[in-house]
């Protein structure tokens, strides 16, 4: 399967069928609209056919082409940013409601995967929490009695977890949790859609979201869907240009596939508490012919296009993988996937802040976008249907958390810092300096221009101005990709949006001898 988001592969892509649709091609009216059909808009959309409703899903890529396809698909309600830090910021009953919706996530998950036969690996495992050398284990205690005050009445201390060769010293047991295919659940959930008459649409760009009274989708096409109510999820909402976005921080994190013999890692979740964490599991032997498993490890996260050094980042995560699992045979997938950290460490899920109230988002992952993305569908069904759901007030969008205005602050600060870049140098005196395959950023007089040289050598040329909020974009080397430091919006090395909250592509620029440069030569991503 291909990916719409950067030139990485992972296992699932590798492994999974493509699920691809045709694009709108006729003006259609719906119940509902879901913008992106990722994790969260087809949970979404599954919940609403199930319920009788009409529903019209538009994605400008392939299915599940962006970070979906990019996630380690742990499944879990061990919270990314901790227990301690959830209760701080949310109090006791917005942790227990955390852990109430993740764990409700895993079953609606588990029960899907029964309900509707699909194949995807699910399993239920343990999952294991520990500290890296030299750290307080003190801090395993506190998330202890946190995660227990929170109703998690399961999670234990106990003397290590089960790494054969290495000690992690004391962890943190948490009991059912589980991991699955993504992609092989998506392309299930898509065939229940379908069967209970939701209509799914690719290949189809959104530059319009409009709510109230005569609430529509506007395409790039000029074909329109109009719906009583439209939900975006899109990874980072296109419809939210400030509010969301300075809201939560964009990061890239960094995953390797290493093959292991079979049976020589315990098949469980494991995160240690560095910062940033590691994470990992199993996934098997997804061809079914080798006599070795996968063992998936991720962590050295950044600020997206805030560094470009993908390749000393899956060296690092190497080296710490064979220090623990000296049975790695080799690595044989390595891929990044884009993570969007609220500043209070929960998903922003409802009503858009400051739009018509049949307007919906669904962002924020924090870590954890298989049950974020879970709980969205069920959250956004209910509210879509005027029916009370407990979670409303801890996910809604519009929602200000005190305890918070520290990490907003940060955040702001850091966002500010990137209109530096106007001032600076471009990163090449030369054209000529570019290699094949490579995009650096030029400056043009008073603009930056980000040039890509394609493998033939040909140019490719356009505004350096991310089309957000006007941050100087940067070339990702591991992806092949232009990646804004502000509020992680991305475009493909041609200058196309793959990754909002943008909603349209780098800006075209003149030749040095008159002109605009005519991008029309570059391949499409389909």
């Amino acid at each position: 399967m291909k990916s719409d988001s950067g030139a990485s592969t992972s296992p699932w892509m590798a492994s999974a069928r493509g699920t691809r649709r045709t694009p709108l091609a006729e003006d259609l009216t719906a119940d509902v609209c879901i913008v992106g059909a990722g994790i969260a808009g087809l949970s979404t959309a599954y919940q609403l056919t199930r319920e009788g409703k009409s529903v019209v899903v538009l994605d400008d890529g392939e299915i599940a082409g962006g970070e979906t396809g990019r996630t380690t698909a742990h499944l879990t309600h061990a919270m990314d940013d901790r227990y301690v830090e959830l209760e701080r910021l949310h109090g006791e009953k917005g942790a227990r409601l955390a852990a109430e919706s993740h764990t409700a996530a895993i079953d609606a998950i588990e029960r899907i995967v029964r309900d509707e036969r699909i194949e995807c690996d699910f399993l239920r495992v343990d999952g294991y929490l520990f500290v890296p050398p030299g750290e307080d284990r003190a801090l395993l205690e506190r998330e202890l009695e946190a995660a227990q005050r929170a109703g998690l009445t399961r999670v234990e201390l106990v003397s290590r977890a089960p790494i054969a060769h290495y000690d992690t010293g004391p962890a943190l047991r948490f009991p059912r949790q589980a991991q699955f295919h993504p992609l092989s659940y998506v392309t299930g959930l898509v065939q229940a859609i379908l069967r209970d008459g939701g209509r799914i649409y690719t290949g189809t760009h959104v530059d319009a979201v409009e709510g109230g009274d005569e609430a529509y989708v506007g395409t790039s096409s000029g074909h329109r869907v109009r719906a009583g109510a439209i939900v975006v999820a899109t990874n980072a909402p296109i419809n939210s240009r400030v509010l969301i976005p300075a809201r939560q921080g964009p990061y890239r994190t960094y995953v390797i596939g290493a093959r292991v013999p079979r049976g020589s890692v315990v098949r469980a979740l494991y995160w240690d508490t560095a910062d940033p964490y590691h994470y990992v599991r199993m996934a098997g032997d997804l061809t079914n012919v080798s006599p070795s498993e996968l063992l998936i490890v991720g962590g050295e996260d950044h600020k997206t296009g805030q560094a470009d050094d993908a390749e000393l980042r899956y060296e690092r995560l190497e080296s710490w993988a064979r220090e623990r699992f000296p049975d790695i045979d080799g690595i044989e997938f390595r891929w990044s996937g884009q993570v969007m950290e609220p500043v209070d460490a929960l998903a922003f899920i409802g009503r858009n802040p400051l739009d018509k109230p049949n307007v919906f988002v669904a962002t924020g992952d924090s870590g954890q976008g298989m049950t974020h993305g879970t709980i969205a569908g069920l959250l956004l069904a209910d509210l879509i249907q005027g029916r009370e759901n407990e979670w409303a007030t801890l996910y809604d969008p519009s929602r200000v958390t005190l305890r918070a205005v520290g990490e907003l602050a940060k955040e702001d600060l850091n966002f500010a810092a990137q209109y530096v870049d106007w001032m600076t140098r471009g990163e090449v005196s030369s054209l000529d300096a570019i290699p094949p395959d490579t995009g650096a950023i030029v400056r043009r007089g008073l603009i930056k221009v980000a040039v890509y040289r394609d493998e033939r050598g040909e140019l490719h040329e356009r505004s350096a101005v991310c089309t957000h909020l006007g941050c100087i974009v940067g070339w990702n080397s591991g992806e092949k990709t232009w990646d804004c430091p502000c509020h992680g919006g991305r475009f493909d090395c041609y200058g196309r949006v793959v990754n909002g909250p943008p909603k349209h592509d780098l800006g075209l620029v003149s030749r040095p001898s008159g002109g605009v440069r005519d991008p029309s030569h570059a391949p499409r991503s389909s």
